[in-house]
């Protein structure tokens, strides 16, 4: 699937309501093997990635699409059309 079709279907899920810092660290995240490798790259500590990742699981549980897991914010990226499956 590519960006394109993955945002064609981004109407049908609830949005969460991200904020633009909340995508950029959700991605870097998804991106990574490690929080302390996104704290270097966004020059953060390693406790605000976290701080982020609560709320960000707090507004998609608020919109009824849980994501307890990383493969889970996986899926709502890729259903919200954030980025695309290559991408990752």
């Amino acid at each position: 699937m590519t960006f394109q079709q993955s945002s064609r279907f981004a109407s049908e899920y609830p949005a969460a309501g991200l904020t633009k810092r909340e995508i950029e660290v959700l991605l870097a995240w998804l991106r990574s093997d490690t929080k302390a490798q996104v704290a270097a790259e966004l020059f953060i500590t390693p406790a605000t990635i976290n701080t982020h990742l609560v709320r960000i699981r707090e507004k998609y549980e608020a919109v009824g699409r849980p994501a307890t897991t990383k493969a889970a914010l996986v899926a709502r990226v890729l259903q919200d059309g954030m980025i695309a499956l290559d991408a990752l």
